[in-house]
């Protein structure tokens, strides 16, 4: 007799646990199925956020902004540490117990909620069952009252750059690199991609980003990215947009990558080529043919607004679905979902999800651009303020950047927030809180900011919406 669970996840990244763990919470009999399992055959938890992804990512880039600070910047506080030197194994080696220990962290959190562990291959059968294809190749098939598919999104390869062992490599390969290399090729100037020419432009490699779109950041404000893009050029990174790759070919040790740009013919030789291009729903085995769970054109999983599937019972959340590929938003779906399944009226809402580049300066938004609430006809008065201005981050020696709140200039409501600068990810919080509550400028305004705080930022940036910022000269008002 098959075993049967009120509700069985497929996947344990950070939209499979979090539901998971939210489900079995609400007193819900709960399994999650992972395939993923190390070099001893124990199941990985985590998915790619904390594997391969944004925790690996963030200590690398953590490790290298410290060693950028000591070899460049300390001088000017007075402090002398002479050679400074970086160990780049024991640096990678530092991440990977970071990840040891949170995937264990995990493991840990399903035995303490009574979270049943399937090791194996989900497939979403007709009639809301669960065949799991284990690592010997054996087959269970469970039952499900409900179905929550969190099975995540794998790398865009491209053909004319084909990975290779060592030196055409994707995100995963990247964080593995344990020698600086001299010359680093990426393709794709998005988040991944400037996430990883940073931790390598700072321990001095030459770093070269070939991007196939004519504009940085598109999907980003103008403003911000003309900031960002400023910024990086200053720090080294050889950005090259309207760069489309063509080919690529190994040659001993390095990789010769041909791409077309606004020049012509081009080629650069480097020691390491990162492909970044993008991420695409992993669904490859995971729907049966009498499932009856519908793929839009672009093969995410179709579902309405709270992530239900054209199949009563069964749901689809993170990366397989529609919206940005963001851990923290898979993982408030997974909380939404498993509300949903034990009756409660739950909604998510998507218009308050932060996204965030973990360079130094760090960039970070909320909400919409300038550029799409003008398209829309909305009138908008926008109030700006540079960490320039700022006691705290002159204190820093952290000065680059800027806050850019936007409001409706009829209703004061906050419609979008994007800062870039050393704290970004950790300010965008309150900008999110504040719409969440549908706050308007004036609230910000009205709120006491601690002072000396970079968030006083968010206030004056909020007060310059009506040319009354007090610590940088008010725009001039249109007549």
């Amino acid at each position: 007799m098959s075993q049967k669970f009120d509700v069985v996840v497929i996947g344990a990244g950070p939209g499979g646990y979090v539901a998971a763990i939210r489900a079995a919470q609400l007193g819900l009999k709960t399994a999650c199925v992972e395939k993923w399992v190390d070099d001893k055959g124990t199941a990985v938890l985590g998915g790619t956020c904390l594997n391969v992804g944004c925790i690996p990512s963030k200590a690398l880039l953590d490790s290298t902004h410290k060693y950028h600070m000591a070899h460049e910047e300390f001088k000017v506080h007075g402090i002398s540490t002479g050679k400074v030197d970086i160990d780049v194994a024991a640096m990678v080696g530092r991440k990977d117990k970071i990840v040891k220990n949170l995937t264990m962290g995990v493991a840990g959190l399903f035995k303490a909620n009574g979270v049943t562990l399937l090791q194996g291959t989900g497939k979403v059968l007709g009639g809301k069952k669960v065949e799991v294809t284990k690592h010997d190749a054996s087959t269970e098939v469970v039952d499900a009252e409900n179905i929550i598919i969190a099975a995540g999104s794998v790398p865009v390869n491209i053909p004319p750059a084909p990975l290779t062992d060592d030196l055409i490599l994707d995100n995963e390969g990247a964080l593995n690199i344990t020698e600086t290399p001299k010359r680093l090729g990426v393709i794709g100037a998005g988040v991944i991609g400037l996430e990883m020419g940073s931790v390598w432009n700072r321990l001095g490699t030459e770093v070269t980003v070939l991007e196939a779109m004519e504009d940085f950041l598109p999907f980003c404000d103008k403003d911000l990215a003309k900031e960002a893009q400023k910024t990086f050029k200053k720090q080294g990174l050889d950005i090259r947009l309207n760069a489309r790759v063509t080919g690529t070919e190994v040659k001993g040790k390095e990789v010769v990558v041909k791409f077309t740009d606004a020049k012509g013919e081009q080629e650069i030789v480097v020691d390491k080529l990162i492909v970044a291009v993008g991420r695409r729903p992993y669904t490859e085995g995971l729907l049966g043919a009498d499932s009856g769970v519908e793929l839009d054109e672009r093969g995410f999983i179709s579902v309405d607004g709270q992530c239900r599937t054209s199949v009563p019972g069964v749901f689809a959340i993170g990366d397989v679905v529609r919206g940005p590929m963001l851990a923290h938003k898979a993982s408030e779906e997974g909380i939404m979902v498993a509300d949903i399944i034990h009756g409660h009226k739950a909604q998510m809402n998507y218009d308050c999800i932060p996204g965030i580049i973990y360079t130094h300066p760090e960039l970070a938004w909320v909400g919409k651009t300038e550029q799409q609430l003008k398209a829309e006809g909305v009138k908008v008065k926008v109030g700006k303020f540079p960490f320039a201005a700022s006691g705290r981050a002159m204190a820093s020696q952290d000065t680059d950047g800027f806050v850019k709140l936007i409001a409706d200039e009829e209703t004061d409501r906050i419609l979008g927030c994007h800062i870039v600068g050393g704290q970004a990810g950790e300010l965008i919080a309150q900008a999110v809180i504040a719409m969440e509550f549908g706050s308007s400028a004036e609230d910000l305004q009205l709120t006491v900011f601690a002072h000396p705080t970079v968030s006083e930022a968010i206030h004056e940036a909020a007060l310059a919406c009506d040319n009354h910022a007090i610590h940088v000269a008010n725009r001039k008002k249109r007549k």
